[in-house]
């Protein structure tokens, strides 16, 4: 089941854990976010230890085409972001298993 987690299931597990008040932690939620994306727009990369990196990537300008028409038109220069999870994360989503399973 996909499950969607929102804004406000963050701050409300923050409030739960944490034991701020929900305001403080959506101020915290949002202050988390917002550094974040000032430091891309900067041209910074955010990394998160045992999470993963984010970083601007830009990408050249190029020609696209519509799959039904076969129009093709100019795809303007743009940045786009950019996430590389950390091994812990990829190892904690993909356990690594034993040899013993492996020969099973």
């Amino acid at each position: 089941m996909n499950k969607i987690i929102s804004k406000a299931i963050l701050v409300n597990h923050l409030n739960e854990t944490i034991g701020l008040s929900k305001r403080e932690c959506q101020i915290f939620f949002e202050t988390f976010i917002d550094i974040l994306m000032k430091s891309l727009k900067n041209k910074k990369d955010v990394k998160i230890v045992n999470f993963g990196i984010f970083k601007l990537r830009q990408k050249n300008e190029r020609v696209g085409r519509n799959p039904k028409t076969k129009i093709e038109f100019k795809i303007s220069k743009r940045n786009v972001v950019k996430f590389k999870a950390s091994e812990f994360l990829l190892n904690t989503i993909n356990p690594v298993q034993s040899n013993l399973d492996e020969k099973s």
